[in-house]
């Protein structure tokens, strides 16, 4: 993975601090709206691909805390697009990954927020809301599980790999995956599937996982889990 210009460490740190704020501000707010009803407002993709309307207001909630500290960025959303900056820094947000989880109120979601310094990853932060973790990474200078380091597992035997996957939610896309899970499957240890692939990245980084593969993800599904898994030592590619 590339890695930004050297930049001043405090800048990063400031960055970083900013997106652990926020993000754990965010899946605080996640669990407390699990106590209310939990409506659909819309579909994406498919009739499967479900936005709550606590997707929005997280988005929101996220900008408006970014844009307040710095308001020169610029930001790109799952929910709500993309705004321009001019400070070369742009924020990649997913506000709910795992929005199913959410709905069924089943662990596995959380907020997503990565940082991108002239196109190139800088930090990466994932709150888990569930587990109440917050993985951050800054690019460079190693991954962290609530300020503790993280380092993969030391595997290197696809038959004993615990790996993790995910599906599209158009029927077409998932029928491929599908059939490629088939050829996966006798080659390992096991597959789980979780639902959210921020989170799942973050599982390879601190060893749940020893590895992690799915085609079609958006930008703000990988920015921040594949650096936190990067400066944990796993191998990230496409």
């Amino acid at each position: 993975m590339q890695r930004p210009p050297r930049l001043g460490d405090d800048k990063l740190a400031g960055l970083r601090d900013l997106a652990v704020e926020i993000a754990a501000e965010a899946a605080s707010s996640l669990l407390d709206a699990l106590e209310r009803p939990r409506e659909v407002t819309a579909t994406k993709s498919s009739p499967t691909d479900l936005v709550t309307e606590t997707d929005r207001r997280t988005e929101g909630l996220i900008v408006d805390r970014i844009l307040a500290a710095r308001p020169d960025d610029a930001v790109l959303g799952e929910e709500l697009g993309a705004r321009d900056g001019t400070s070369g820094v742009r924020w990649v947000i997913d506000p709910l990954d795992g929005t199913t989880n959410f709905l069924y109120g089943y662990p596995g979601f959380g907020v997503s927020i990565a940082a991108e310094i002239d196109g190139l990853p800088a930090v990466g932060v994932v709150a888990d809301a569930m587990r109440a973790e917050v993985f951050a990474a800054v690019a460079g200078h190693g991954a962290t599980c609530d300020d503790q380091p993280l380092s993969v597992n030391d595997a290197d035997d696809l038959a004993r790999a615990l790996v993790g996957t995910g599906f599209s939610y158009d029927p077409e896309r998932r029928g491929r995956q599908a059939a490629v899970l088939a050829t996966v499957l006798p080659q390992v240890r096991d597959v789980r599937r979780g639902g959210a692939a921020a989170v799942d990245l973050c599982s390879v980084a601190c060893g749940r996982l020893d590895a992690f593969y799915e085609r079609g993800l958006g930008p703000w599904d990988l920015a921040a889990g594949a650096l936190i898994a990067a400066e944990a030592g796993a191998t990230v590619g496409d």
